[in-house]
């Protein structure tokens, strides 16, 4: 998979994660999208590590998704106590 699948995947991803993580998120399109960027690669990271799946083989495997989606809501995750404790 491509630099613009993983973009692709991201940012969809990214989504993904920003709509299961409920209340107020800081950021917008831009933030999803990095947000998803750095979660499907930590993701695919995880994946390959601990259980030894390849995540480039196909941008249609259900593997690659959720992975890809794991890892947005990590980020997202992070990144929310991250700007809600510059806030406060």
């Amino acid at each position: 998979m491509g630099i613009i699948g993983w973009i692709v995947l991201g940012l969809i991803a990214g989504a993904i994660a920003r709509a299961i993580l409920s209340g107020s998120q800081p950021g917008g399109w831009i933030t999803t999208l990095i947000t998803g960027v750095l979660g499907a690669m930590l993701g695919g990271w995880i994946a390959s590590a601990i259980f030894g799946v390849n995540v480039n083989e196909s941008f249609f495997d259900l593997g690659t998704w959720l992975f890809a989606i794991l890892g947005g809501l990590i980020v997202a995750f992070i990144w929310r106590a991250i700007s809600s404790k510059s806030k406060a």
